[in-house]
């Protein structure tokens, strides 16, 4: 930390609480981050807290001074990540804290956009206010880390998530797939759809199981839901075409655009689905597009050939895998990823991070790709 002002467990302890109130929000905020505000008065008592809610609207620092009010003059605000110092869509929230009349700013993180970049915080320093930072720092960054990875990357951050059996295979030889998982690890994926900002599959899946890739009411907006076909070779009456409960963009390489069927066209145009053209068949090339339209964190819902490919181009950074208390068997039956072309133990990717949880009958595992 740049100062050890003031009793550092009690910010540990408010810092807590900004966190609690930023992620209120996840899911809804893209492509801004999550933040979490909390305003104590000059003898240290809360007075004021509030989280940035959506895109749009009033930051998190706003919400707490209003809340507030003089109550804050002389106080102290801690913040999960650097106040803004620019004007974009709501004022900066520099000059929200000045005129509050707070004497103390505590803050997690140092925001990377190129906008902020530690400009807010020095905005504070040369106004004479004290400026604490650093505090819980990783926990802060682990909350933000899809922002804070788009930022870095121009891409956002890739969840990878499949169903298998005990023995690795996501559907019998015959193709056959509902249910590998139980309800609960289905519901389980719905709550996962609505953290993030699109749903990704492939061509492949949408001849296949015809999803709606939905939130099921869990989010509203719907994630957006993206199918990425190399051929355009997809049905016309598939449910996901339909906008009435989620938009829906189709992403393809620009070559294979007059090999779209009369049928899609007329289906597509009539819905208003969006159409992304790319200049490559490419996952990075896709995730780039997304995160022009605002995307912090996407998940791929995708078959075998489409998730390798997205691993091998960095554009998976998360692995979520439900395993079901099942054995399918068979030597040609469907698994989770393609070939990588992995010839020796010390070629294979290692996850780290790793943590298990229950979901009904089946676990699930978490972990990070290194």
């Amino acid at each position: 930390m740049e100062s050890v002002g003031g009793s550092h467990q009690n910010w540990l302890a408010w810092m807590r609480r900004a966190l609690q109130l930023a992620s209120l929000a996840e899911g809804h905020t893209s492509p801004n981050p999550l933040v979490g505000a909390v305003v104590l008065d000059a003898e240290g008592r809360l007075v004021g807290e509030g989280f940035h809610a959506r895109a749009g609207e009033p930051h998190a620092e706003p919400v707490a001074l209003d809340q507030a009010g003089d109550a804050a003059r002389g106080g102290t605000i801690i913040v999960t990540l650097e106040p803004c110092c620019h004007q974009g869509r709501t004022p900066p929230c520099t000059e929200a804290i000045l005129a509050a009349g707070v004497r103390r700013v505590v803050v997690a993180l140092t925001d990377p956009d190129p906008r902020v970049a530690g400009g807010g915080l020095q905005r504070l320093r040369d106004a004479g206010l004290e400026v604490i930072s650093g505090v819980l720092a990783a926990e802060a960054a682990h909350q933000n880390r899809a922002f804070l990875h788009r930022v870095r990357t121009g891409r956002p951050w890739g969840v990878l998530k499949w169903a298998m059996s005990l023995d690795g295979r996501t559907a019998l030889p015959n193709g056959e797939s509902q249910w590998i998982s139980g309800p609960s690890a289905r519901s389980w994926v719905h709550g996962m759809r609505a953290q993030c900002d699109a749903v990704i599959v492939g061509g492949g899946t949408v001849r296949a199981d015809d999803p709606l890739l939905t939130s099921r009411g869990r989010r509203s907006p719907e994630p957006l839901r993206v199918v990425f076909s190399r051929s355009l070779d997809l049905p016309a009456g598939a449910q996901i075409w339909d906008q009435q409960l989620a938009s829906t963009l189709l992403g393809y390489p620009i070559q294979a655009e007059s090999a779209l069927s009369a049928d899609l066209r007329a289906v597509v145009q009539a819905q208003g689905v969006a159409m992304e053209a790319l200049d490559a068949s490419e996952p990075e090339l896709l995730l780039t597009a997304l995160s022009k339209r605002g995307c912090n964190r996407v998940l791929w819902e995708c078959g075998p050939g489409l998730a390798a490919a997205a691993i091998q181009q960095g554009c998976v950074q998360e692995i979520e895998a439900v395993i079901a208390p099942k054995l399918l068997g068979g030597e040609l039956a469907r698994t989770p990823l393609a070939d990588f072309g992995f010839t020796a133990m010390d070629q294979v990717l290692q996850l780290r991070d790793q943590d298990v949880m229950r979901l009904g009958d089946d676990l699930l595992m978490r972990a990070q790709l290194t």
